[in-house]
């Protein structure tokens, strides 16, 4: 399960990468579960921490963006399904401080004789998460 920092407590969230949303990396508060800034301190230690980077090239500009979005999602995803069953993930991130977003840089190629524009995208700062492990 995947958490954020809303305020004084760590809610569940779900990953919402969105190419076409303002903001593309972000989460969706599921209110599925909740825990206090002391529970989590009491209860958890941190482990590892993980910075998720992505890059993608191609010459559509929204198809790009999404598929470097679907590939962090992809390392996202990985990290929730290796987690044992009482280990959480924390989103690591503050908004408005060092939130991820994607960066656009655009080319101009040739192709067969003519002008296209070639698309690279990445991720900056990196998607940091945290795995939590229960104290011991």
């Amino acid at each position: 399960m995947i958490f954020k920092k809303y305020g004084d407590t760590y809610q569940s969230v779900d990953p919402n990468f969105d190419s076409k949303a303002l903001n593309e990396v972000s989460f969706r508060r599921n209110r599925a579960r909740a825990i206090s800034l002391e529970e989590l301190e009491e209860r958890y230690e941190r482990g590892d921490v993980h910075e998720l980077v992505s890059e993608a090239e191609g010459d559509v500009q929204d198809e790009t963006e999404q598929v470097l979005l679907d590939r962090l999602r992809q390392q996202l995803d990985t990290l929730v399904e290796n987690l044992d069953e009482d280990e959480v993930l924390i989103v690591e991130n503050e908004q408005g401080h060092d939130y991820p977003k994607t960066r656009q840089k655009i080319s101009n190629v040739i192709v067969e004789g003519e002008n296209r524009l070639r698309f690279s995208y990445s991720i900056a700062p990196p998607l940091r998460v945290s795995v939590y492990r229960p104290r011991s």
